[in-house]
């Protein structure tokens, strides 16, 4: 079927130098296996697939870009090596995502598919583009639809269900299901390649789940027994899941269709066929459920680097004064952050307690980070590897998760029919093949169409059911906690309840070899963690002279499994009635997400997470002594479990008048552990817009479509916080020409509504480019001659560890790197905010204990913005945009651009930027059961 054509076609991607050896050397295979095409499905008969459980009217709508094959065969990866084809349905849903950047403002209902999918139920007979039966199975079919390639799985049977919601995954994601069971347990680089990425990657996930087999069956046995009947069915559901994975890789393997990764990296041999695919196994999902959780869901941690910077703050300003200081930059509870909850009701978590109690805050200088990496040999040992290790050890160790998820919700009070309109979805990045994967499952207990992670596919994860959609966003509450574990006898003997106790080693070995796919030289490391029942250790130092390990305990460590049932329950029509039953489902998922609902009458929100009962005095920012008055309230080292947080107390509503979600603060006293909740977030590009369209009234699923892409086009500071800089800068004539040229390109961005966007369709080209480069070089230079004289370069240093100063769309951030789509969610744009109100006398609201900027004057603060304004001014856009691997120096489109990193064989292009959802859904229902 040919693939629909962009209106903006994607960036083709570099040719790598490899290539022509590459080709020579896999050609060969080529010549033997043929086209190793898979010949499993069926044209179908023209037969109506639409179901009739179905009370959207045709209003639901959704898209997963790059597309929904994330599989594809040896010739299928070196014709797109060569030549850039496509495998069919790997892309098709790229073009479409990427056209909303430029296409919104024209956007109207009848159009809104154009840029989405339907996500009606079924497939009207006029799209049906095949059907199969897996492994002749009588009890399920596999309906896939011509414009998307989506699987429409239907069963007669429970196990038959579930059995082709497996084979479905499989056939669309196998590899990447492989590469992630891999990386749960800490063994990518021997299955995938020593690249360092995959070296980075596999410790950023050991360090937090560093499980043996027995542990991962163990999580399993338990989430079982304790949930009765929904636990035995949930086990039953992944024996078939998992059934049908393996199913399809006999039959891939005998077929010979199987993914072209294996060959190219060594698994299987393209002539003989030797080699072996490994089945898949129960404790597989919960490997694959410890990365997602980790990624997205475990909100927490940062405690000794806030002790760091807390230390630094006392010893700039003295005890009382430092402290003072340190609270103002970590807004624990700011009254101007926008809110999801903003009906007044508070939901105290994690507040500052009055008289701390059992904090153990290191000697200066003492705290040296837990090694992960032993025994380097080879290219392990090479700079790159050490630098890949640093980046993978500080995403682990720090509280910034990168949620990168956002959601709009308005009750039908305030839209045109009367109904309620969402459009959400989570970041989860973009990747090829994607993380996440669209299905549809219809069967016994089942009824849902959405997307989830691959490999986890039992149930639609984000999605919708019969009449009521639901999605989500990362929260980041603080569920981890640090403790300072004493030693005793030796470096890894520690106190426990004053007995000297033996801490538990857990170490995975790995080596490699060059393959086609990865020519990294040869190498090994041992990756080794010293656990105790506080958690794993995750920093050395002393406290008051006394050897200390830092240990790092989260609620959902040895429970990655427990949320199924809350997955489980989402999927149940017979469950999900009402927004008091998804909230209720919602609660049994024990990682941090913010949950949304809306069906044709109401909206809802719930904030999941197993949040812990602190002891009395706890102040979950710093680490606490491992001691039992101030362990969690009942905790259970055997299986960590304590006491939670009711369900009343996490943040919830129904029928609030709007809700917007951008991983901002949930609700009034509501303590996030990352920082950066202040008065300029992110969530405010989202609230602003929504707010106006429910003042006005009339809200439609476009005009919430237009909101929703109207922000995620906007530079959040250059719509939140340049207007006030410019304000002191106009406080005198400018009369230096360089910066008054800035000023005026700077003024005419912000009249034109301070977007990052192409000046048409496919430019390539910004709109204000000049003004965009001229922000981009000044932020960071602005940032720190208004704060570093004041705060000193320590203390200045010490907060960036927390809250980097900026995230624009061409910075490198986080383990993903550029081109990652997901900006503006960490910066100082909070606090430039507040302090330059300050200086301009302006009202401010839990400002800064100092003012920062000249010292408080308006006309020293002046000086210093125009004289970093004029040196940004004068840097270059080859400075400004030094170039990568995917973009030359100077490219401000490309530099910004989102690429597709590659998880397999098969390379899609760039896109224009958006700071967006990757799976995104827009709904309006227009009937209930």
């Amino acid at each position: 079927m040919p693939r629909r054509s962009p209106r903006t076609a994607p960036d083709r991607p570099r040719t790598s130098r490899r290539l022509p050896g590459f080709l020579k050397t896999a050609s060969v295979c080529v010549l033997v296996a043929g086209l190793l095409v898979p010949f499993t499905r069926t044209a179908a008969a023209a037969a109506d697939a639409t179901a009739p459980n179905d009370y959207c009217g045709g209003q639901c709508s959704d898209i997963v870009p790059p597309g929904e094959n994330g599989n594809a065969t040896l010739a299928q990866i070196l014709l797109n090596q060569a030549f850039g084809t496509q495998p069919s349905h790997a892309e098709d849903q790229l073009g479409p995502y990427a056209d909303l950047a430029t296409g919104y403002k024209g956007l109207t209902d009848a159009t809104i598919n154009a840029f989405f999918n339907d996500a009606s139920f079924g497939v009207p007979a006029g799209q049906v583009a095949s059907t199969e039966k897996p492994a002749g199975r009588g009890d399920v079919t596999i309906v896939r639809d011509k414009k998307s390639g989506v699987p429409h799985i239907t069963g007669t049977t429970r196990y038959g269900t579930e059995f082709g919601a497996g084979y479905a995954a499989a056939e669309d994601r196998l590899w990447l299901m492989d590469v992630f069971r891999h990386v749960g347990r800490g063994r990518l680089t021997s299955f995938a390649g020593g690249a360092p990425a995959n070296q980075g990657l596999e410790q950023q996930f050991y360090r937090d789940a560093p499980y043996t087999e027995a542990d991962l069956q163990a999580q399993i046995d338990n989430a079982v027994a304790k949930n009765g009947a929904r636990g035995r069915q949930a086990l039953d559901d992944v024996n078939a899941y998992l059934a049908g994975i393996n199913a399809y890789i006999d039959a891939s393997d005998s077929g010979r269709y199987f993914p072209g990764e294996y060959v190219l990296t060594g698994h299987k041999d393209s002539i003989t066929n030797a080699g072996t695919i490994d089945h898949f196994k129960v404790t597989d999902m919960v490997a694959l459920a410890s990365v997602i959780g980790s990624l997205f869901g475990s909100g927490g941690g940062g405690e000794v680097a806030n002790a760091r910077s807390l230390l630094a703050a006392q010893a700039k300003y003295g005890v009382e004064e430092g402290t003072r200081v340190w609270e103002s930059f970590r807004e624990r509870n700011d009254p101007e952050a926008a809110l999801t909850v903003h009906d007044g009701r508070s939901f105290p978590y994690a507040a500052k307690p009055a008289d701390a109690q059992g904090g153990a805050l290191p000697d200066a200088g003492s705290v040296t980070e837990e090694p992960l990496v032993y025994d380097r040999t080879g290219s392990a040992a090479t700079a790159s590897a050490e630098k890949m290790s640093a980046t993978a050890t500080g995403a682990a160790l720090g509280s910034a998760r990168r949620g990168m998820s956002n959601a709009l919700v308005v009750s039908g009070a305030h839209t045109a029919s009367g109904h309620p309109v969402a459009v959400f979805g989570p970041q989860t990045g973009y990747f090829a093949p994607q993380l996440l994967m669209l299905q549809e499952i219809q069967g016994p207990g089942i009824s849902a169409r959405g997307a989830s992670f691959a490999g986890l596919g039992m149930y639609v994860e984000l999605g919708r059911g019969q009449d009521y959609s639901w999605s989500a966003t990362t929260s980041g509450q603080d569920i981890i906690d640090t403790y300072a574990v004493e030693l005793c006898q030796d470096d890894h003997h520690y106190l426990y309840h004053g007995t000297c106790t033996a801490m538990d080693q857990v170490e995975q070995k790995n080596a490699w070899s060059p393959t086609v796919a990865d020519g990294t030289a040869a190498g090994s490391y041992t990756m080794r963690v010293w656990r105790t029942k506080y958690g794993p250790v995750a920093y050395r130092a002393t406290v008051g002279g006394k050897k200390v390990a830092y240990t790092s305990l989260r609620s959902s460590y040895l429970h990655e499994a427990d949320s199924i049932i809350g997955f489980q329950m989402l999927n149940d029509p017979d469950y999900v009635k009402g927004p008091q039953d998804f909230q209720s489902a919602a609660q049994h998922i024990n990682f941090t997400f913010n949950w949304f609902y809306a069906d044709s009458r109401h909206t809802a929100y719930y904030n999941s997470g197993d949040n812990p009962v602190r002891a009395d005095g706890v102040d979950a920012e710093f680490p606490v002594w491992g001691r039992p008055a101030y362990e969690w309230r009942n905790w259970d080292p055997a299986t960590n479990t304590a006491d939670y947080t009711p369900a009343a107390a996490h943040p919830n509503s129904v029928d609030q008048d709007y809700y917007i979600s951008w991983n901002n603060k949930q609700a009034e006293d509501y303590t996030t552990a990352s920082w950066g909740d202040g008065s300029v977030h992110r969530g405010n590009l989202l609230d602003d817009r929504v707010k106006k369209l429910v003042a006005a009234g009339g809200v439609t699923r476009t005009k919430l479509v237009q909101a929703m892409a109207d922000a995620g086009l906007a530079d959040l500071r250059a719509e939140d916080v340049l207007p006030e800089l410019l304000k002191v800068v106009d406080s005198a004539p400018v009369t230096d020409p360089t910066a008054a040229a800035a000023v005026g390109k700077l003024k005419a961005w912000v009249a034109a509504g301070a977007k990052r966007t192409e000046t048409s369709a496919g430019s390539k080209t910004y709109a204000d480019a000049d003004a965009i480069r001229v922000l981009d070089a000044w932020w960071p230079l602005l940032v720190k001659a208004e704060f570093e004289p004041g705060l000193g370069s320590d203390l200045y240093s010490a907060i960036t560890g927390s809250l980097p100063v900026d995230e624009a769309p061409s910075a490198g951030h986080g383990p993903t790197g550029s081109h990652a789509g997901s900006s503006f969610q960490y910066g100082w744009w909070s606090y430039v905010d507040k302090d330059i109100r300050a200086v301009l006398g302006e009202p401010v609201r839990g400002g800064l204990a100092h003012t920062y900027c000249g010292g408080g004057s308006l006309g020293a603060c002046r000086d210093a913005l125009l004289g970093t304004l004029k040196q940004a001014a004068g840097l270059t856009a080859a400075q400004v945009y030094p170039g990568d691997d995917q973009c030359s120096a100077g490219d401000q489109w490309c530099a910004d651009s989102i690429a597709q990193r590659t998880l397999g064989g098969i390379k899609h292009g760039r896109i224009s930027w958006q700071n967006r959802p990757t799976f995104q859904q827009v709904v309006e229902y227009t009937s209930h059961r």
